[in-house]
């Protein structure tokens, strides 16, 4: 809405404590972030309130240390947000409406889940203020259980043709589709086990840049 740099979301990272291992999530976010990270966000449905902020106010530390800014976005939770100084919030479908989180904060990214092509078209309709559009779930998944039908490819493709918003994949992403997905309209890759679950992230996020590098010298915007 605002004309945010869609290089912003080039490579944003989900987090999932279960893919994390035994591994703590600052660790390995931190080590992501040293591979390419461009976008964190923080996903958090099963934490209390109190821990769920706890976890935000470390990964923001975390994310300010890093040699160039990683914005966080906390998952659904303004009042999160608020309190830990997020740069921004994502939201699915049934979430607190984008245009309640604009009041609160004017000048955060604002991310809207949209798992339709009728989703994507009501979002241009009602010219709802979001920054961005997470298209969910692209692929099958095994990280989140309360999916749409993945969209597939061509799905990727009719919502792109909807809107001029920055448009980010995400379900399924991975090093073997990451290409496919960029080739298909996508601004950016949302990826959650394909780093927090590799054996070393920094190198996984590596690669996933890689192919969002090369993509992005091949078709030039």
């Amino acid at each position: 809405m605002t004309g945010v740099d869609p290089r912003i979301f080039r490579l944003y990272l989900v987090t999932d404590s279960a893919s994390c291992g035994n591994r703590h999530m600052a660790d390995v976010v931190r080590a992501a972030v040293q591979g390419g990270v461009t976008c964190v966000q923080l996903r958090e449905k099963s934490l209390g309130t109190r821990a769920f902020l706890a976890r935000a106010h470390l990964l923001k530390e975390v994310l300010t240390e890093a040699p160039s800014p990683v914005p966080l976005i906390i998952n659904d939770r303004l009042d999160i947000a608020l309190a830990c100084g997020a740069d921004g919030v994502h939201v699915g479908q049934s979430d607190m409406p984008p245009e309640v989180i604009r009041e609160h904060m004017p000048r955060a990214l604002i991310g809207l889940s949209v798992e339709s092509v009728a989703d994507a078209r009501r979002v241009g309709e009602r010219a709802v203020p979001v920054d961005y559009l997470g298209v969910s779930p692209v692929f099958p998944t095994r990280t989140k259980v309360d999916t749409a039908t993945p969209l597939g490819l061509h799905g990727l493709v009719a919502i792109r043709a909807l809107t001029s918003l920055p448009l980010v994949a995400i379900g399924g992403i991975a090093l073997a589709n990451a290409a496919a997905a960029l080739s298909s309209g996508a601004d950016g890759l949302a990826v959650v086990s394909a780093i927090l679950a590799a054996p070393d992230p920094r190198k996984a996020s590596q690669q996933l840049m890689a192919v969002i590098e090369e993509h992005g010298r091949m078709h030039p915007s």
